[in-house]
């Protein structure tokens, strides 16, 4: 598989919902601190700094210049 960010990527994570979904929901400006991995066999998650649990792929974007 091949890696498109490496850990430390800096991204928005959106713990709880996306923006278009809630606006009111939380944002966080982070940074990876893993590799992506799937959990239970079928989710894509990175852990974050500053966050106590994973996050689905779906709720995490690079930020600009975050991209290898």
């Amino acid at each position: 598989m091949e890696l498109l960010y490496s850990v430390g990527t800096p991204v928005y994570a959106y713990p709880g919902c996306r923006p278009e979904d809630d606006p009111k929901g939380e944002r966080l400006v982070t940074r990876t601190t893993t590799a992506a991995s799937v959990l239970g066999g079928h989710t894509a998650v990175v852990w974050v700094d500053g966050h106590s649990a994973c996050i689905n792929l779906t709720h995490v974007d690079p930020r600009p210049g975050g991209a290898l």
